[in-house]
């Protein structure tokens, strides 16, 4: 199983439409390293779900329902999709500023790599935002 974390602006799509809705198709990404990123999600890889932006704090953890597919909303270009369905919140959300504090999580990309929307996360990282979030 891999791991992977996943941005979005809570006024765009929160958490909490995610776990409204029971499922969605991940689309909009326009780089080509996220779109890569998403390419190579797997069916039940977890994802950590980040309001980006306002909030920047990773809320919950979702799960890949559905391997890449074609964006639908693309109007040109080669991008992909993915569907993500929410698996549980994280009781304490894990904020920006407890990422870029923590010696294990400082060296995601999320911190250096901030830019991308859909970025890998290593499983010790992964364990890492589980023990802060599930506290």
């Amino acid at each position: 199983m891999n791991y992977w974390l996943a941005k979005s602006e809570p006024e765009a799509y929160a958490w909490s439409q995610l776990v409204k809705d029971g499922r969605t198709a991940w689309t909009g990404v326009r780089n080509f390293q996220a779109r890569n990123n998403l390419r190579a999600m797997k069916l039940g890889d977890l994802v950590f779900f980040y309001h980006s932006v306002s909030d920047k704090y990773v809320a919950g953890l979702a799960r890949v329902a559905r391997e890449h597919y074609p964006d639908a909303t693309a109007k040109e270009g080669d991008w992909s999709c993915v569907d993500l369905e929410p698996v549980q919140p994280l009781k304490t959300p894990v904020s920006l500023e407890m990422i870029k504090a923590d010696a294990v999580l400082k060296e995601m990309p999320l911190v250096k790599q901030s830019r991308l929307s859909v970025v890998p996360v290593t499983k010790a990282q992964a364990d890492r935002l589980l023990k802060l979030g599930n506290r």
